[in-house]
């Protein structure tokens, strides 16, 4: 997974992956107006319009990215009907040749770790093998130490699948846990030398481990530190755009070859066309809303480049 992530970052000159984040808010009246008079106002219209919008979104810029990011929490919260649309978002994402990373942030222990593991290859019913999430990668949460990772790396190991563990998250409140000072250093800082070794067997043919991390773009100076320290570990980049992170902070997150990182932008591609004011003002306005989107990656795309210099 990890050398196929990296082939397709060089292919298309791109660490940009795009964040399928939906909410109702930022669906094309036409969308939601067409599946609106199918379902009514019901979690089956919301289901089929987050669908047919990201569908658009994948059409447009496939070409240009070399991965999507799907939240499944913004599925989730429309139940059976909210992750029929996640799983055909990621089997239509496949379908356009994209590395899918499952953002599920889950984490556990035993029986309840291995369940949740089935995102990475699937589950086994009385000896046959069913996938029915797709997903290349995941990201998890290291709370719960190696007992709550273990099920995920047996995983990667047995299916060729990545994940990517939570060490310095984007958000404003992360320093509240991940600062505290343990045995004279912060608590991110031991999450990465776990991630160092729980990664260290899974290295790929591009010198990069299967183990990834997730390092926010709204702290530079930690996540360079943490380059330094994680020279072999792929790192997962939020907080790029809507949080404030721009291309010029990520300098030192990426290796001398332009490679070790892949930014993550949500709003600021899926919901591009809002900012558009001649696209967000057109009451006729169709699918060439997602031409927006397209735009927002070659923009994206362009500021990376500094930083992918090394």
């Amino acid at each position: 997974m990890i050398d196929l992530l990296i082939e397709k970052i060089k292919k298309t000159e791109n660490p940009a992956v795009a964040g399928l984040d939906p909410v109702i808010e930022m669906i094309p009246a036409y969308i939601k107006k067409q599946m609106f008079e199918i379902y009514g106002k019901t979690p089956e219209a919301a289901g089929a319009m987050f669908t047919e919008f990201n569908k658009a979104i994948i059409d447009a810029i496939y070409d240009l990215v070399p991965a999507v990011k799907p939240q499944i929490a913004m599925y989730e919260c429309f139940g059976l009907a909210g992750l029929a649309s996640y799983i055909d978002t990621v089997e239509y994402a496949k379908q356009k040749g994209l590395i899918v990373i499952g953002d599920i942030k889950r984490g556990d222990i035993a029986s309840t770790a291995e369940a949740y593991s089935a995102h990475l290859g699937g589950s086994i019913i009385e000896g046959e093998s069913y996938d029915i999430w797709k997903e290349d990668a995941i990201t998890i949460n290291p709370y719960f130490g190696t007992d709550g990772i273990a099920p995920f790396v047996d995983r990667c190991k047995k299916h060729d699948k990545g994940v990517f563990v939570l060490i310095r998250t984007s958000n404003k409140s992360s320093c509240e846990l991940q600062d505290i000072i343990a045995e004279g250093q912060p608590l991110y800082l031991h999450v990465a030398a776990l991630v160092k070794k729980w990664g260290g067997d899974l290295i790929g043919e591009q010198g990069y481990s299967r183990i990834g991390a997730v390092v926010g773009a709204t702290h530079k100076e930690q996540g360079i530190a943490l380059r330094k320290q994680l020279p072999q570990t792929f790192f997962l980049v939020p907080g790029y755009g809507a949080q404030g992170g721009i291309g010029a902070d990520l300098k030192g997150y990426f290796d001398k070859d332009g490679l070790g990182s892949i930014v993550n932008s949500s709003r600021g591609i899926i919901a591009a066309w809002q900012k558009d004011k001649e696209l967000a003002a057109d009451p006729d306005l169709g699918p060439e809303f997602a031409e927006a989107s397209r735009k927002a990656v070659i923009a994206m795309r362009r500021d990376l480049q500094f930083a992918m210099e090394g």
